[in-house]
């Protein structure tokens, strides 16, 4: 590696078409998957889609589709289940996808480094819109709480506030370059010291009902729900919902304590095309190559020098062709030799992610470092002629390969994402350095040590030459905790399976990084074991350990001087979430007014009320005050518009505030009683 600053991607988390986490993703990439879904026309009509739409010319019944985006697990970030309602889906789906990028890369979702920075941006939503409108939401929430709820302009705050990220907290707004745009604003504020720890990437969830579009000739849809990009039917791009985050970290700090790295960036650059276009929505050559020669430059590289291209890739005609003339522009730097660099587009597989597609092209090439393999773009057979790919530094890679070790130097990458409106930026990744600890690394050592006869003596071992290091291992307590049983169950499957893979870390970082890279829930137990295959079975069998001190304590909820280690990949928490739903606004059954309950069921009807809404456990719940028991005053406005609406009962927002229990809150909310409660809270204040 040269002596120009660098950032790590230390942790990864995604969900995608077709891949709910970025192991099946990479799974669906290697073996060339196009995971874009075809709907019928029941599961449409199911979903709202009017039926003279659906049964119109040019209807394509077809998205990248992102499967339970609806699903959110609200207590674990502190919403109740009607917050959790009004909470946008890219809300819900960012908190989860940030909670286990931070696990991925071994730290505590709940005590995460203090100078941690959150860069992120997101796609127009409908619910957002929908909620707009809803005379009936912004009545019960008010329209501030309606908007903070649902605005992507709140995407980085949501993350920092309920996570407790306490560094810079910025939503970044590109258009298509969104993601790959606070990726790079992220790497400069690393750079430049205003961070330690950055979280960046990018949500888009137009709606999380299935969907398809109208094929419009001469736009930049697909006519048969497919996306080529360069090759000879590209038609046109299909969308797609999905959401990518990467921690990063300066690449120094991250091997002074031998982070596991998937990958490094080396440089980045952000352009715009300014007027230098046909039109506003429309790329352009000259940013394009500026932006490239930028970012190579500030890694103290030469473009010429890469391996692989993750283009922007729409499959739209100018599109292709712009970008393959301002990649060969900037590429080829006097060159002779055509084909040398493999070219490619991750929207074969899964659509164009809109907000999210420069990152989950970032995480393509990433992982494609990592295993030191070069996945293919899918739904392509030759690449257009009017390309003319023959006479450029590249070539359209249609099979999975091997990714040979340059001649010189690291494996190299470029990454592009374009945005409507011009904006362009492109991304120089390498291979993570030689020692660094990742998955590669671990078996390279291994393969050297059966080689010689000898035994590894590396971080990680291949299931060949493990035994003798296995064997060896120390006695190590494994922690887990979940919300629930049957998670924590999840939990240690996932963990067997870890421990049993090949490139398994020692156990005895597997011990540190549960320690101190998962939050401490409610629900715990722990295993003891000596070796990597005694732990995952008794992981499998839930035969917890008992009456080791550590272990012991862990269950107690004590503070535990847990031995030394380093942070290593592992799987990360198994969300189970309820379904919230999502506004929409397609045409819906007109719902039936809910009938006032009778007079002597009003005490009861309101009771449920609270208990729902700040989803208490039970009776008991009810000597609890209101803050005591979740509430805050954006639900407090929400309950008053309730009593008003449903039960014609005026209740003052000052009854909330009172250290009164709930049970006599909603005594005085049903009956009535006349106090001066904001005089009483004054008085308190003033005492």
């Amino acid at each position: 590696m040269s002596d120009v600053p660098a950032v790590a991607i230390v942790g990864m988390s995604g969900r995608f078409p077709g891949a709910g986490d970025v192991a099946e993703f990479w799974r669906n990439l290697r073996e060339g998957v196009c995971s874009i879904t075809d709907f019928s026309e029941d599961e449409l009509l199911a979903a709202g889609v009017d039926p003279a739409e659906l049964r119109g010319p040019g209807y394509v019944a077809a998205k990248g589709f992102l499967a339970d985006a609806d699903r959110f697990e609200h207590p674990l970030f502190g919403f109740n289940a009607t917050e959790a309602a009004a909470l946008d889906p890219q809300h819900r789906q960012l908190l989860e996808t940030a909670w286990s990028a931070l696990e991925d890369a071994g730290y505590d979702p709940r005590r995460p480094p203090a100078r941690t920075g959150v860069y992120v941006g997101g796609g127009p939503s409908e619910h957002s819109v929908a909620a707009q409108v809803d005379g009936t939401l912004r009545s019960r929430l008010g329209p501030m709480h309606v908007r903070v709820f649902t605005d992507r302009e709140f995407l980085a705050g949501w993350l920092s506030y309920r996570l407790g990220l306490t560094g810079p907290s910025l939503t970044v707004q590109t258009g298509c370059s969104t993601s790959l745009a606070t990726v790079h604003v992220a790497v400069q504020a690393l750079l430049g010291g205003e961070c330690d720890l950055a979280l960046a990437g990018g949500v888009s969830i137009e709606s999380p009902y299935p969907r398809g579009y109208v094929y419009e000739p001469g736009g930049i849809s697909s006519p048969d729900g497919r996306c080529r990009p360069f090759d000879e039917k590209a038609a046109g791009t299909v969308g797609g919902d999905g959401v990518g985050l990467v921690v990063l970290r300066r690449l120094e700090d991250a091997l002074a304590d031998g982070d596991p790295i998937y990958a490094v960036i080396r440089g980045t650059a952000a352009t715009n095309d300014g007027p230098g276009r046909v039109g506003f929505t429309a790329p352009g050559v000259d940013g394009q190559v500026a932006a490239i020669v930028e970012a190579w430059s500030t890694a103290g590289l030469d473009p010429s020098d890469a391996q692989f291209l993750e283009a922007h890739g729409t499959g739209t005609d100018l599109g292709d062709r712009i970008e393959i003339a301002a990649a060969t522009a900037a590429f080829e730097n006097g060159s002779g030799r055509p084909g040398r660099c493999a070219i490619g587009s991750v929207k074969s597989n899964v659509g164009h992610l809109n907000a999210a597609a420069g990152v989950a092209g970032l995480i393509k090439v990433a992982l494609m470092l990592k295993h030191r393999t070069m996945v293919p773009t899918v739904n392509v057979t030759r690449a257009h002629p009017d390309l003319s790919l023959d006479a450029t530094p590249f070539r359209l890679l249609t099979a999975t390969e091997e990714w040979p070790a340059p001649a010189f130097g690291p494996r190299l990458a470029g990454v592009s994402s374009l945005g409507i409106g011009g904006t362009n930026v492109h991304v120089v990744l390498a291979e993570a350095p030689a020692g660094a600890r990742t998955a590669t690394a671990w078996r390279d050592r291994a393969d050297g040590a059966r080689a010689r006869g000898g035994a590894d003596t590396g971080t990680g071992v291949t299931a060949a030459g493990a035994a003798s290091r296995r064997d060896a291992e120390a006695r190590a307590v494994l922690p887990l905790s979940a919300r629930t049983e049957e998670q924590l169950a999840t939990a240690a499957r996932r963990l067997a399976a870890a421990l049993r893979e090949p490139d398994a870390p020692a156990l005895a970082d597997v011990a540190y990084t549960l320690a101190h890279g998962r939050a401490a829930l409610d629900v715990r137990a722990y295993v003891v074991a000596t070796g990597h295959e005694q732990a995952a079975a008794a992981l499998e069998a839930q035969r917890w350990g008992r009456g080791d001190p550590l272990g012991d304590a862990w269950l107690a909820g004590e503070e535990v001087a847990w031995p030394a280690g380093r942070r290593v990949h592992l799987p990360t928490y198994p969300f189970a979430g309820d379904r919230h739903g999502a506004l929409t606004l397609r045409p819906r059954p007109q719902q039936e007014q809910d009938a006032p309950p009778p007079e002597g069921d009003v005490t009861a009807a309101v009771t449920e009320l609270f208990m729902t809404t700040l989803a208490l456990s039970g009776p008991g719940d009810l000597a609890r005050t209101y803050f005591a028991a979740g509430g805050d005053s954006l639900t407090a406005v929400f309950l008053a518009s309730e009593l008003r609406d449903r039960f014609g009962l005026e209740v003052p927002i000052e009854l909330f505030l009172t250290e009164l229990p709930l049970s006599e809150i909603i005594d005085r909310a049903v009956n009535g009683e006349e106090d001066d409660l904001l005089g009483d809270l004054l008085d308190e204040l003033e005492r």
